[in-house]
């Protein structure tokens, strides 16, 4: 049977080698794309996945249980927890602050929780998700993320919480944040799903707020596909988001394994009768959240490279910058958050104001030359359709946000963008800006 095995995995890696191994990329500029963002891989991850795959363990198993170890301590936290999204974790995260096991600090509905509207949808939508109110605060240009000034505003005798998000990788100013939650006695969710190895103050983001979450869908830092997960070193939290991912139940046993308490027909639970099933007890009202074992092997893979992979985006993302400042007469560059060390998802872009053309004529010019852009995400929320019947509070006008709505756009800076490509981009923005001045 393991000979077997291998030759297959042998197989496999020829096949890598035949049909998906980059060799000699040719990149023609103006008729090949320039994503944003797309999956880096070799015949690791793929010898992974059959390897997994010939188990036939359908749910987690060994290489879940490998990967969750390892993030955990690449993420210098005590437990890491698969699911099957960042938007997943965010969702576990926010509502392991409601469960009963935090008895009296448990959030409860009509609590606030603070957050911004220049974001990602899947950061707020916890928040409404579990009956909570989310307060909008604004953000800075540049950094683009929460501006701390106005975070005494946003506090009332509901608050309960902060939830935001590390914007493109960007840390948010964590100091002035884990400050304000502690002297108000706040929870804090950091969202690093864009910003996995980005390093604040010298500690990686991730370690300083109660819950963080990190998503591996295939633009982020590293991939398994679909997926994400849910880190925390709280006892507590780990047992409500477990619970909470795993359908709610009590149960603490992996999947296929029994009585791991050792008191499966013998406890007493509420009002069920003495001895029921530990299995079929629900102390949660949960979901199904889990990865598959396929997932997690080709996680394992990726996490080898993670190093490397931000290493890169970082490289990028200067040179970008580099090539761009001669045009900051007309547009905003980024700029990375104070005592930060950004591990970068993208690059933003602000038109500066009164410029004589629009953000939909550049984009539409990138675009039009092969060069994929994106919005910051939803913008502003608040106005999204979605949002005209949720109930909130915004902290001031939220003037910023909708200036980003209006002005802000980003490229990539993902590893498989090389110095062609990079310099293509350049040479674009270069073109574009000519085209300006001659007319």
């Amino acid at each position: 049977m393991d000979k077997l095995r291998q030759e297959i995995l042998e197989k496999v890696k020829e096949y890598y080698k035949e049909y998906h191994e980059v060799k000699n990329e040719k990149f023609e500029a103006g008729k090949d794309l320039v994503t944003f963002a797309a999956r880096v891989y070799d015949e690791e991850e793929m010898v992974n996945l059959v390897d997994a795959s010939l188990d036939f363990w359908l749910t987690a198993g060994r290489y879940a249980k490998e990967f969750e170890k390892s993030f955990a301590e690449y993420m210098q936290n005590r437990y890491a927890l698969l699911t099957n999204s960042g938007s997943s974790a965010n969702l576990l995260a926010l509502t392991a602050l409601t469960s009963p096991l935090l008895k009296d600090k448990r959030l409860k509905k009509d609590d606030e929780v603070i957050t911004v509207a220049a974001g990602f949808p899947t950061t707020i939508n916890p928040i409404v998700q579990n009956g909570l109110i989310p307060v909008f605060v604004d953000v800075e240009i540049g950094t683009y993320n929460i501006k701390i000034d106005e975070l005494q505003e946003a506090l009332s005798e509901k608050t309960r919480a902060i939830m935001i998000a590390h914007t493109l990788g960007n840390p948010f100013d964590l100091s002035s944040v884990m400050k304000f939650a502690k002297d108000n006695n706040l929870y804090v969710v950091e969202d690093c799903c864009d910003a996995v190895g980005s390093i604040y103050d010298g500690k990686p983001v991730g370690t300083f707020g109660d819950i963080s979450t990190v998503s591996f869908y295939p633009a982020h830092h590293m991939t398994m596909g679909e997926g994400g997960a849910v880190v925390t070193s709280d006892p507590i939290l780990y047992k409500a988001i477990k619970s909470l991912r795993d359908w709610g139940r009590d149960c603490f046993c992996d999947p296929g394994v029994n009585n791991s308490c050792g008191k499966r027909f013998t406890g007493q639970y509420g009002t069920l009768p003495k001895g029921y099933d530990h299995k079929y007890v629900y102390s949660h009202v949960g979901y199904n959240l889990k990865v598959t074992d396929m997932q997690a092997a080709i996680g394992v893979a990726q996490l080898k490279k993670l190093p490397v992979f931000i290493e890169r985006r970082k490289e990028n993302f200067k040179k970008l910058s580099a090539g761009l400042k001669k045009f900051e007469e007309y547009l905003i560059l980024p700029r990375a958050t104070e005592n930060s060390d950004p591990s970068w998802f993208a690059f933003p872009i602000t038109l500066r104001e009164n410029c004589n053309f629009t953000k939909n004529e550049i984009v539409a010019f990138l675009e039009e030359k092969k060069i994929l852009t994106r919005e910051l995400f939803a913008g502003n929320i608040t106005r999204q359709p979605a949002f005209e019947d949720v109930e909130y509070r915004i902290v001031s006008e939220l003037k910023n946000t909708d200036y980003i709505m209006n002005n802000t756009f980003f490229i990539g800076v993902y590893p498989g963008i090389d110095e062609r490509k990079l310099n293509y981009i350049i040479e674009t923005f270069e073109s574009f800006f000519d085209n300006l001045i001659a007319n």
